[in-house]
């Protein structure tokens, strides 16, 4: 069984978790790994699906609602023996059999989970729920990314995953941060009741290749805006910060966790910390240096800072974050100037 973090005590033993298909212990066929990723042809769950693929002994199905996902993420393996794509709301129940399910499903950017809160909430608390009774009926472990806006506007820093947080429960980003902790919370109960292998990551700001490029995320704004040659829009005082993780880094530590035996939950990001200014005055230098930075109005519950602490992360996993956030935004402009079809920037 796993062990469990300072912040899931158990007032008493769960019970043992439910038995998995009879193919997993058969003496003379041995069965690929059957991983379930919901969300999968988003950012980070595409990213994800590339990783889980390098390995011949699983078979990776996909379900997405492309809601914020695009099928063109996962366009190279369409058609292969090992994959299989479906059109599905996590909302809906969903009846497969599978070993393993990674539940990323869940719109990530304020853009988008604020144009539907209520979509956002039931995704998160139906969503999970469904993805919840699929683990306990065919017996797999279920990994949830959770989010680093379950610490709302911290008022410790960095945060550790005992830390409870400070979260406005009735605020315009709150279908997301309360429907994030309703969500582990939901995680936990079936871990106690029914037994089910659970493992929470609380992911922190992640980027790279594949973000929406207009999904009002800082770093997918700023290099948009300064491939647009447009002024980059640092949200006042500026002075808020946040830490950036490569997300190869990002999908490196969810597959430790679900490998490991911790249940989490594990803040898994980057812990350099970055003001706003100081990112945008990377972006141009990196980018376009003749671009201007404009102040503009902030948003509302918007947090002063986030920094992950990934002791727990180093300690129980082994994991921590490679790519330096100056190497991994020229990865992100090259993807996005394919994509807006902008030339290739000049070396001289």
């Amino acid at each position: 069984m796993a062990a469990n973090s300072s912040n899931g005590e158990q007032q008493s033993p769960p019970k043992p978790p439910p038995l998995p298909s009879p193919l997993r212990f058969s003496k003379f066929f041995q069965s690929n790994m059957r991983i379930l990723v919901t969300g999968g042809a988003g950012f980070i769950g595409s990213h994800l699906v590339d990783k889980l693929m390098e390995n011949e002994k699983n078979e990776v199905i996909v379900v997405d609602n492309y809601f914020t996902g695009s099928k063109d993420n996962l366009r190279k393996w369409i058609g292969h023996p090992r994959f299989e794509l479906i059109r599905h709301d996590v909302t809906e129940p969903l009846l497969v059999e599978v070993d393993q399910i990674y539940h990323l499903a869940c719109p990530a950017s304020p853009i988008f989970y604020k144009y539907n809160p209520v979509k956002t909430i039931k995704t998160n608390v139906i969503g999970t729920l469904n993805m919840l009774g699929l683990a306990k009926r065919v017996g797999a472990r279920i990994l949830l990314t959770s989010t680093s806006e379950v610490y709302g506007d911290p008022l410790i820093h960095p945060q550790p995953e005992t830390y409870w947080g400070n979260v406005n429960p009735i605020g315009v980003r709150s279908c997301y941060d309360e429907g994030k902790r309703v969500a582990e919370t939901l995680m936990f109960d079936y871990h106690r009741q029914h037994g089910i292998e659970i493992r929470i990551a609380r992911i922190f700001n992640t980027y790279g290749p594949r973000m929406n490029i207009d999904d009002g995320r800082v770093v997918s704004n700023f290099i948009a805006q300064a491939l647009r040659g447009e002024p980059l829009t640092v949200q006042k005082p500026g002075t808020q910060t946040r830490s950036f993780c490569y997300v190869s880094d990002m999908v490196n530590g969810l597959i430790r966790l679900m490998e490991g035996e911790n249940t989490g939950p594990i803040n898994i990001g980057n812990p350099g910390e970055f003001t706003m200014l100081e990112l945008a005055e990377t972006v141009k230098e990196l980018i376009n240096p003749k671009v201007e930075i404009n102040m503009v109005e902030n948003t509302p519950d918007d947090p002063r800072q986030r920094k992950p602490d990934i002791t727990k992360a180093k300690e129980l996993l082994g994991w921590e974050p490679k790519v330096k956030l100056r190497d991994g935004l020229p990865l992100m402009e090259e993807d996005f100037r394919l994509r807006l079809e902008y030339p290739k920037r000049s070396e001289n």
